[in-house]
Formats: C-alpha cells, structure tokens, sequence
C-alpha cells in the first residue's frame, strides 16, 4: 500500500512564487537574492501555518542554487537543488530550540559553523521556535550572530517575537509574516482539490478557510480530514456538520425574527441552536459577527470586508438593506455586553434569552406587544373606533402654544378620557395608550424606567425625508425659542422627555449640529426614540432641512443634578422638609411618586 502523504506536505510551496498570501516577504527576499545584499541573519515571525518555515527553506536553498533565475528563484535541477529536494544537503542545518535550548547546544551550533561548507556557497542554520532558548544560551549565541564568517547564514523563526531578548532582535533582518485571507486559503484549497480529483463546493471551502483562522496548514489538516469523510464530493453541509460550525442560515433567521420582532421564534431557533451541541457563548459571538458584517454591508466602500463567498455574500446584501444602521448598532452593543457577561452567569441559557429579548423590543415600539405565530391574524386587526388619523392631531398639538410644564405637572394616567360628544374631536388626545397592561420586555431588563408609549415614528420619518429643501439661516436665540416650543408640546404626554429637553439649553454647532448635554444613557435613549419627531417639529420651524441631532453624555454628580428618579425627587424634598422623611418611615411607606 502507498504511504500517505498529507496535503499541507505534499503541496508544500518550493519556490518564492508559490507561497501564499506573503508577496511582500517573498518579493524582498527574491529581491535580496538578485542584488546580493543577504543579511547574516534573518528572524521570521507570524503565526503558526503562515509559512515561516517553508519561506526559510526556499531561502536556503535558493542562496546555495548554482543557476538561480532572474527572477530571484532556485532552478531546482543542479546538484545544489537535487540534494536539498532529498533532505540529504550538507550545507543547510535545521535545529529544534524547544529541545536544543541550553548553552552546550549553543556551544556545538558554534564549533559547527567554523568549519566552512565543502560544497555550494553557504550554510544555512534554520533554528525554528527560537523564543524557546534560554537566557544563558542566546547570550552565547550574540557574537556569533552578529559577526558570523561571510560563508554562514542564520535564519531564525518564531511565533512568540517579545520573547526574544532585544540583542538578538538588533542583529537580525525581521520579517513579520501575516495571517493568510480567507480569500487566499480558499483559492488555495481549491486548487489542491482540483489536483487531487476532489469535487468541493466554494462555499464548503470558504468556511474551511474560515475556520482555519489564518493558518494554511490548518487549512490543509481539515481538508484532508473532510475528504476521508465525504470522499470525492465535499458539501458545505458535511463541512458545517463535521467542523460543528453554526450555519449561517441560523443567524439570517434569528435576524429576521428580531427585525420583525418575533419572540417566539427566535427562542424556538436558540433551543434548536443549543439542541445541537452549540455552545452559547459561541452563538452570541457569532451572532455579534453577523451583526457587523450586516452593517459593514450597509456601505459599498465596506462591503469588501466581508470574509465570505459569492452566494452568502448576495444574502448579507439582501437583508442588509431591510436593517436600519441605528438597530444594528444598538443589537452590536447588545451582543457585546452579554458576551462580557456569559461566563459569570449562573443560568446561562437564561443569560442568551434575555439577550435575545431585548434585541427582539429594539424593532418593535414600546407597549406594543411582539407577534405570536400562533394567532397570526389578531395582531394586524384595528381598533373598531377609528378616530382622526394621528399624524393630524399630533401635528395640531406641534402648532398649538402650551405652556412649559414640570415633569410633576403632566397629567395623571389612570384617568380615563371622557367620551367625546358627537363626531366632534376632542381637544386633547385620550390618554388610553398609557395603559400599563402588558409587560415590555426591554423595560424589565432596565428597572426603574416606566413603560411609556410612544407614537409610531414610521410617518414621521417619511414626513422627513419628503420635507422641500430649505436652507433659512437661523441663530443660536431663534433655536433656544423653538426648542422651549417644541418641549412645552412634550410635557403632557412625554414628562421624562420633557424633563430631558429643558435639564439645559442646547447649542448650535456647525453646519445646523444640534447637540443637546444629557446626564445619562436614559435621557440619552428618551431623545434617540424621538428623534425624528423632534428633528422635523425643527427643521419646519426654523425652516432649515440641513438641522440634524446629537447627543452628548456628561455625568454630573448627583448633588449638581436636578431631581430626576423618584427617590432623587423625594431626597430633595426631605432636605428642605425633614419632617416629610420622618414620616415615611414612621408609617413605613414607599417612594412612588
């Protein structure tokens, strides 16, 4: 029976040109060759499966090539050539460091390169992991290396660079090789599966590509692993089930599921998820990567960035067009801090869950509840009574003056609204969807924030972008006017965003920049939902398309801040009044104000 031979040393680049993914490193050393201008010593650094090695075996052998090309490579047919290609060169020494580390091997290394090669020009010590000598070994190896006999060549290679000392770093050429693209490793194993008679699919070498992380040999390993398991047909089926990768069709549902905020189905597909043997922290990770590589697909100046074949490439593109930047960003901060947090959760498929939930609340308004696929018909039915639309009423309540209002003033909630008499409309608008039946689900993962319903801001992003270009100039006094307006029409129905708009006086930056100081991520969170309300009540009134938003978070402590949480407000009102403290708790009441 024939010996097998693994691929990553069966196709084993001989020649500077068949290197993959390193053309700068090869281009100098071919370069070097060609002029005459080789170093005593070179290092070689990178990860592991980049090439360090093979770069520095070519190396050796091209220097001793009797007819080198013009190209700077070895001709691989003189008697040089033909003895290195057997392993039987007397002028080329490979030496392990893990297991030749102390100073009497050093001290051999050295006796040995006093004597001059018999044959060819040099010799050639390739001392692989390096960074594995000790201390008292490349101290015996600094003269050497730094004045060698012009006949003596050292080229060094390593993963680890910071643990070689700086004196044997000052005495040699370093070369930082970089891990390979996936691009490269793909086109790579493509290659050796055509010459090996292997039908494999692009998007089956892709994920070997990415699995392997950069490393070719890697690459190679896994290659020759899934071949004894499909045999001459490789599928990008059997890849993801013998690699255990997690399938991209999973992170393309769950993101559909999150965009139409559908809770039921995203849990279903993360029980599927863990059903199948994926870890959790691996499916968070992942789903953070397939976040991003949506938003880098956003931009076609990005699109390059993603590591991915033709056909996956086409799907990023498709749902990246139905994503806005702003819930991506959001679901990315999302994933990031549940990754930080998994490993010190007690229960971690509650930990993913809660993820998931509050990634599901980022496409749906608050107080509305998510769609259930088992009563799909019930979520788009309308309410019987079919008042005035409500962009009309809302932009009615734009146009009237009220007067500015504290947060403490707005209108009680629980009260309901009396009917209005005949077809006539009522004067303010009922106050019903304040209701507190239901659970917002993002606002259990945030305790202390009350659930607040806020008008659907899909027609106000239309009514924004379809407004006629103007260009007013207005000054710092007219926006500070308009937003006292613009708040006192707030105060009513929105008392936290009220209370957030007049904490201080906004100012006018360059090129119409509104950008308005908050205190914290929650009054930062109250001005990014109303944002397009907000930016359109200005941009009419200062009659300017050009105005845009920006926040800015400045913490305060809390005794420069103005009452804002209930406890704060009750704080406040027990300095100037002791008394109202000492009857809190006399009679042991709660603060809910």
């Amino acid at each position: 029976m024939e010996s097998f031979i693994v691929s990553a040393r069966k196709y084993r680049p001989s020649t500077f040109a068949t290197v993959v993914g390193q053309a700068s490193i090869t281009n100098t050393l071919r370069n070097a060759i060609r002029n005459q201008q080789l170093a005593q010593a070179f290092l070689f650094t990178g990860p592991r499966g980049v090439g360090k090695t093979t770069c520095a075996r070519i190396l050796a052998k091209t220097i001793n090539c009797e007819q080198v090309t013009e190209a700077g490579e070895a001709c691989n047919t003189c008697p040089s050539c033909v003895t290195f290609s057997k392993s039987s060169s007397f002028n080329i020494y490979e030496l392990d460091a893990a297991s030749n580390n102390s100073v009497d091997d050093i001290r051999n290394l050295v006796d040995q390169v006093r004597i001059p090669p018999q044959a060819g020009k040099y010799k050639v010590y390739i001392i692989d992991e390096v960074h594995m000598l000790s201390s008292q070994a490349f101290n015996a190896f600094l003269k050497t290396l730094e004045e060698p006999p012009a006949y003596a060549k050292f080229i060094l290679a390593t993963t680890e660079k910071h643990k070689i000392m700086p004196t044997i770093l000052s005495r040699c050429q370093i070369f930082d090789f970089r891990r390979i693209s996936v691009e490269d490793i793909a086109l790579h194993l493509g290659f050796v599966a055509e010459s090996e008679h292997i039908d494999a699919e692009q998007d089956a070498l892709h994920v070997i590509a990415q699995k392997a992380d950069g490393a070719l040999r890697d690459a190679l390993s896994m290659f020759d692993q899934l071949v004894s398991y499909a045999g001459n047909k490789l599928t990008y089926r059997q890849v993801i089930e013998n690699l255990n990768v997690l399938d991209h069709d999973y992170y393309f549902r769950i993101t559909g599921y999150l965009l139409a905020g559908d809770l039921t189905n995203t849990l279903i597909t993360l029980n599927e998820i863990i059903e199948n043997g994926f870890e959790g922290q691996h499916f968070i990770t992942g789903l953070g990567q397939h976040l991003r590589d949506l938003l880098v697909s956003q931009d076609r100046e990005t699109v390059k960035l993603l590591d991915t074949s033709a056909n996956i490439r086409n799907q990023y593109l498709q749902q990246a067009a139905q994503c806005r930047q702003g819930f991506l960003l959001k679901a990315l901060d999302i994933c990031n801090k549940y990754d930080i947090d998994y490993r010190s959760s007690n229960n971690k498929r509650l930990h993913l869950e809660i993820a998931l939930m509050q990634l599901c609340m980022l496409s749906v308004p608050e107080g509305v509840s998510t769609p259930s696929p088992s009563n799909p018909p019930a979520a788009p039915k309308p309410v019987p009574p079919a008042p005035a639309p409500a962009v009309p009423v809302k932009e009615n309540k734009v146009e009237e003056p009220l007067p500015v209002m504290k947060p403490e003033a707005a209108a009680p909630v629980s009260r309901p609204a009396e009917p209005a008499a005949g077809n006539a409309e009522p004067a303010v608008k009922p106050q019903a969807p304040k209701s507190y039946t239901g659970i917002n689900l993002g606002n259990i993962m945030n305790p202390g924030v009350k659930n607040e319903v806020k008008e659907p801001v899909a027609g106000e992003v239309d009514e924004l972008e379809a407004l006629p270009v103007m260009q007013e100039n207005f000054t710092q006094s007219d926006l500070e006017t308009a937003w006292k307006e613009m708040a006192a029409t707030l105060a009513r129905e929105l008392p936290n965003l009220y209370a957030t708009l007049t904490c201080r006086v906004p100012v006018l930056d360059e090129n119409h920049r509104v950008v308005v100081t908050v205190d914290n991520k929650i009054q930062d969170g109250y001005i990014f939902e109303h944002r397009p309300a907000m930016t359109l009540f200005l941009r009419k009134k200062l009659r300017n398309t050009s105005i845009s938003i920006e926040t800015l978070i400045v913490e305060k402590p809390a005794e420069e801040r103005r009452p804002y949480t209930d406890q704060e407000k009750f704080d406040a009102m027990a300095r100037n009044a002791p008394e109202i403290k000492k009857l809190k708790d006399q009679l042991n009441l709660d603060i809910e104000m």
